[in-house]
């Protein structure tokens, strides 16, 4: 009952104070004629019917329509008002509005609690809000007082709901997780780590609410924004690595900037504004939203918006591509590229028939004739402040004086930079929405970004050039000095002398090896020139084929393992391939032409950096992919090139993106932050570098590792307070596992919830400074509390902790080691169910009390760990077994059954499992071919058996085959496309219906079954 009085209750009275109009879960089941059903059928038909002034028969219809679509894309299509249908007496189709979004009193808004969804697993979801009939959020409430243990329980509810009542999110818009106090949305299909929470209110403040909650759920379900978002801030993008669409909602400053601009543009009375969303925020699809409501506008009416046409502006090539692609893999209606600068000027001079163009600011270089009608056009300006360069911006003007202008930008404006500003900002306003760096941070939008200068003998600073010059050639020969110093001596000079580069290459790779590697992360070495490039890839490849050689692998066998993980990437020359009389140059252009990367090899490797488990492991550049270039799996960069201002902030901001990982036992690793390691001295003159800028907009772009050693101690100090008073210290592992749970019993439930939380910060700030020599002090206090952690859950959960395997590699090595060395591992180290000993907890004879209530931990956790994994492997194959467990656990926890009979239950589903894993060997079917053919049972029942076996053998030779002859094909959308067509054509030769849906759950069992496992 706490749920539903702490967080259930509350979130009800705050929506009906919104104004949605509860119905009794009975009421709205007798309106969806049938429980597996989640249209409210006679609300639609009322609503369909008022909208748009049709018949009963009509609105009866639609319904029908509705009551079958199962795409949520096509959905959102119809919500917008892409649908419509002939109606009766009338000889053509014609819209049909689902929702009125301009008057938003004519629509109906409903809120139910705890709404059953029949299926062959029925699911509960606490709380369902419908507009017009139509579900369109659902909200799953937990107890505050467990939020901090119970959260990823929330997120695999709703995951749950998702899999086994689709018919309920067919037409969902996203999905709320709340305890009462915090509150996240995600996207339809989102995994946890896209939930976000909704902090800013805008345009009301915080203090207008009387709690958090009521501010959270007025944010996004308020009904005139509930409407707004699902108007104009959903999209569906086209992944370029995988071609899956990913669906996506916007954040709270996406939707602030947006509609900022748009109410500007409404009004007419300013014609421009300046927008700052940092790198990494998402400012590219701030564009799509703003373009999209621009475009649609659904929600106003004004005569500015009557029919715009949008032009986006970029001032790189890439950059232009780059745009276009998320906009064209967005959806947007009708978006066109530019390809020449008399196609540009054509089209913006023909104007008025609501052209979206993409294009780069060049093509207006020279221009200064005015277009008569630029009043109707709404000019986007990515990154604002480079198109005012060469008088861009004049020309700009010029061709377009009557147009609005919009100026977005990932980095800050210098204060120094009056153009900037006079171009996009209305006098005294700088900048109409901003997100800065800390707002990304704070919000988890980007990481932070972490320094370390590395040996200050290795730093160079220009001052003293002369001295460092003679420090590193004084073995030179005289007349070699004389002639580099002829040449007139620069920094690219000393950071290119070849013993410089040899250990600087030597202190990447141990570096490289003790923070990326063992997460899978990668990193990016920067350097002064091409020839830097080549010289890095010279030293880097044999340091780490010796380390690999010490590891075991043949002498070839390493070199070509080292060769593999590095790519450099740079730009040709045309001197490249001309001849010298000069053997260094001509071995240095022999270097460039060899590993010279043309644009598809480039284009390769850059998709292969971003993949976990692929190679390369490193990119070696000067000046390209230092903007624009978008890997989450990029960890460090590691820094050789003078940088400074706009360059500085641009680069660093590569390793900002968030990023998860997950590993192949099941678990997830999150980055936890960016890593400069400078080596060029940069960082050690850093407000220097960023001096143009002002302060409160760079304090803390870049923040020194040193910050993370003062973490560390104040998380440990924290976490030690807390464990003396809850009466743990000098207890091993497992005696405290075993007195929490008798605290626990006794009420004190949050301080074991409190533990869990100091602990895990301090074991995560201990993972993220390692190897840092300063964690060296907290080392015996980090593996107990690790071990600690993870029986403690064991013991009081009965599940296997998920927190080992969130765990940086480092932690997770260090545990394992400490749990083995300690004699835990009996307890800690769970098996595997085809490991020979498995079986030994099954034998109670001879045992007592405290050894059988300790194997029906340890089964627990070991079966709900072996379960969770075989359901997301294949939930329509292994569902069944989850909830079995579950259920036993449940009995047990409620003095149902004792620990024996308990063992003795989990025996025999242990068993079950067993025969349905080894029911494929009776059918003379592999695997694969098994796990599909149950894939197609639980979507088409009734379809004859021998019919479905056949199917199922040949779409698992379909990609059997694919994975003989394309290992990687999960991430080649072309190919994966043909395969979709090969699968439909087996189901359409066996008279198989449901193709759509059962296409779409094979291929995502076959991507992780066939592909190459990521």
């Amino acid at each position: 009952m706490s749920e539903y009085r702490l967080a259930e209750k509350p979130a009800l009275d705050v929506l009906e104070g919104l104004g949605y109009e509860p119905l009794h879960p009975d009421t709205a089941l007798a309106m969806r004629i049938e429980e597996n059903r989640a249209i409210l059928k006679p609300v639609l038909i009322e609503a369909v019917r008022a909208i748009n002034g049709i018949g009963e028969a009509d609105a009866e219809a639609v319904y029908n329509d509705l009551a079958t679509l199962a795409e949520n894309e096509d959905w959102q299509r119809k919500l917008r008002g892409g649908y419509s249908r002939r109606l009766q007496g009338e000889n053509r189709d014609r819209p049909v509005a689902l929702i009125d979004f301009k008057h938003p009193a004519n629509n109906r808004f409903h809120v139910v609690r705890q709404f059953r969804v029949a299926a062959q697993r029925s699911r509960i979801p606490d709380i369902v809000l419908f507009v017009n009939g139509i579900p369109l959020v659902v909200i799953e409430a937990k107890s505050p007082l467990k939020a901090t243990a119970k959260a990823e329980e929330a997120f695999e509810q709703i995951k749950q709901y998702e899999r086994d009542v689709p018919r309920l999110f067919a037409s969902n818009a996203f999905n709320i997780v709340t305890d009462g106090i915090a509150t996240l949305y995600g996207a339809t299909g989102a995994p946890s780590q896209f939930y976000a929470p909704w902090p800013d209110a805008w345009p009301r403040r915080r203090a207008d609410f009387a709690d958090d909650l009521a501010k959270d759920l007025w944010c996004l379900c308020e009904p005139v924004r509930l409407l707004d978002l699902l108007a104009h801030f959903i999209v569906f993008e086209t992944d370029p690595e995988t071609g899956r669409k990913i669906k996506k909602v916007c954040r709270y400053q996406q939707f602030r900037a947006v509609n900022k601009a748009v109410q500007r543009v409404a009004e007419g009375v300013h014609r421009k504004g300046l927008i700052w969303h940092t790198q990494g925020s998402g400012k590219s699809l701030t564009m799509v939203f703003l373009a999209l409501k621009l475009k649609t506008h659904l929600t106003l009416d004004a005569a500015t918006l009557a029919n715009p046409n949008i032009l986006v502006l970029t001032d790189r090539i890439d950059l232009d591509n780059q745009i276009s692609t998320t906009f064209v893999a967005c959806g947007l209606p009708n978006p066109k590229q530019a390809a020449s600068v008399g196609e540009l000027r054509d089209a913006v001079a023909r104007g008025g028939n609501g052209q979206i163009l993409l294009s780069t600011i060049f093509k207006f270089a020279g221009s200064k004739d005015p277009i008569p009608n630029s009043a109707n056009w709404i000019v986007l300006v990515d990154e604002a402040h480079r198109t005012q360069e060469k008088d861009l911006g004049a020309y700009l003007q010029a061709t377009l004086p009557d147009a609005f202008f919009f100026g977005f930008t990932g980095t800050p404006i210098k204060s120094i930079d009056k153009d900037t500003y006079a171009r996009f900002s209305i006098e005294g306003e700088g900048y109409l929405d901003k997100y800065g760096i800390d707002d990304a941070v704070r919000d988890g939008a980007t990481v932070p970004i972490l320094y370390e200068g590395r040996k200050t003998d290795w730093a160079i600073n220009e001052a003293e050039i002369d001295i460092l010059f003679d420090r590193w050639f004084v073995d030179l020969p005289d007349d070699k000095r004389d002639a580099l110093k002829r040449k007139g001596l620069t920094v690219a000079t000393i950071a290119k002398h070849p013993e410089r580069i040899r250990l600087i290459a030597r202190d990447i790779w141990e570096h490289f090896k003790a923070v990326c590697q063992p997460d899978g992360f990668k990193a990016q070495i920067v350097v002064v020139d091409r020839e830097a490039v080549i010289l890095y890839r010279a030293a880097l490849a044999p340091v780490i084929a010796a380390d690999l050689e010490r590891g075991g692998l043949d002498a070839d066998t390493a070199r070509a393992d080292a060769d593999a993980m590095i790519a450099c990437v740079y730009s040709k020359s045309q001197e490249d391939n001309k001849p010298s009389e000069d053997p260094d140059v001509a071995a240095l252009r022999a270097e460039l032409e060899k590993h010279y990367l043309d644009a598809e090899a480039e284009k390769k490797s850059k998709a292969a950096f971003k993949l976990f488990g692929h190679q390369p492991s490193f990119l070696i550049v000067c000046d390209k992919l230092l903007t624009g270039f978008d890997a989450p799996i990029e960890h460090v960069m590691y820094l050789d090139k003078p940088l400074k201002e706009h360059g500085l902030l641009q680069a660093i901001a590569r390793t900002n993106r968030t990023c998860s990982i997950k590993l192949p036992d099941g678990g997830e690793i999150a980055k936890p932050h960016g890593r400069i390691v400078d080596y060029i001295g940069v960082t050690s003159h850093l407000d220097e570098a960023l001096q143009s800028y002002r302060s409160e907009d760079v304090e803390n772009a870049l923040r020194d590792i040193a910050i993370l050693r003062n973490d560390l101690k104040e998380a440990h100090a924290r976490y030690r307070v807390h464990k003396r008073a809850m009466g743990l210290e000098g207890l091993d592992e497992k005696a405290a596992a075993y007195a929490l749970r008798e605290i626990v019993g006794n009420g004190r439930e949050d301080e074991w919830f409190d533990l869990q939380r100091l602990a895990r910060i301090f074991i995560k700030v201990y993972g993220d400074l390692s190897p840092d020599p300063a964690i060296l002090d907290f080392t015996g206090e980090a593996k107990w509390a690790a071990a600690f952690l993870r029986l403690a859950t064991q013991v009081i959960a009965k599940d296997e902790s998920l927190d080992h395997r969130s765990y940086s590699g480092k932690i997770r090595d260090m545990l394992e080691q400490h749990v083995h060395v300690t004699g835990l591992s009996t307890t800690i180290r769970l098996r595997s169910i085809t490991d020979p000993e498995f079986a030994d907890d099954f034998d109670t004879e001879e045992k007592s009390e405290p050894e059988l209530q300790e194997a029906f931990v340890r089964k627990s956790a070991e079966l709900r760990r072996v379960t969770r994994e075989l359901v997301d492997r294949n939930p329509a194959q292994y569902g069944r077994f989850s909830e079995r467990v579950l259920e036993i656990i449940r009995r047990f926890e409620a003095g149902q059954i004792a620990a024996a009979e308990g063992l003795r239950e989990f025996e025999g589903l242990t068993g079950d499992i067993e025969t349905e894993q080894g029911a494929h060997a009776e059918l003379g079917m592999d695997e694969n071919a098994f796990s599909i053919l149950r894939i197609m049972e639980a979507i088409v029942p009734d379809t004859d058996h021998a019919v479905l076996q056949d199917a199922a053998i040949a779409i698992g030779a379909v990609y059997a085959q694919a994975k003989a002859s394309q290992p990687a094909f999960p991430h080649m959308p072309e190919y994966l496309r043909s395969l979709r067509q090969q699968v439909r054509r087996v189901l359409a030769e066996h008279d198989i219906g449901e193709t759509k849906a059962i296409r779409d759950a094979v291929e995502e069992f076959a991507v992780s079954a066939y592909g190459d496992g990521q």
